[in-house]
């Protein structure tokens, strides 16, 4: 799995929240950069590995990026920043202290189930972004 090419997205692959920011992110990312993997799969497991980076719990949202390793709020807001136009401006965000903003981030992570529900397994993404899902590659 080479993540030089392309920035891998490890999210909760049960999380509804989770899910609708992945979506997010491929509709507005229409040059395909971004990759996908759940943090559960066999896929999430080996990245972190080859990071050599230990699973940060579920409640995380990780971007593996030219060879640096982003959590939570910094993952979030890199990948804004990478989506371009008026997403880019989330950058500003980084002006926020680390802890004030992981806080926020684990405030929505502590009640995310609770507020948008899981699924009771990961969705088979469709044919046309199956590719862009490191653990359905054939």
């Amino acid at each position: 799995m080479n993540t030089t090419d392309h920035p891998v997205i490890l999210f909760d692959g049960i999380c509804n929240l989770c899910h609708e920011a992945v979506r997010f992110v491929i509709r507005h990312d229409p040059g395909a950069r971004f990759r996908f993997a759940s943090l559960e799969s066999g896929a999430g497991q080996r990245l972190l590995e080859q990071q050599g980076t230990q699973h940060p719990g579920a409640e995380s949202f990780v971007l593996i990026k030219n060879g640096r390793v982003l959590f939570r709020s910094d993952a979030a807001i890199e990948v804004a920043r990478d989506l371009g136009g008026l997403w880019s401006l989330l950058r500003w965000l980084r002006i926020a202290p680390k802890p004030v903003r992981d806080w926020a981030y684990d405030q929505v992570a502590r009640y995310r189930y609770r507020w948008f529900g899981k699924k009771q397994s990961c969705p088979v993404p469709s044919d046309e972004i199956r590719s862009r899902f490191l653990d359905q590659e054939p």
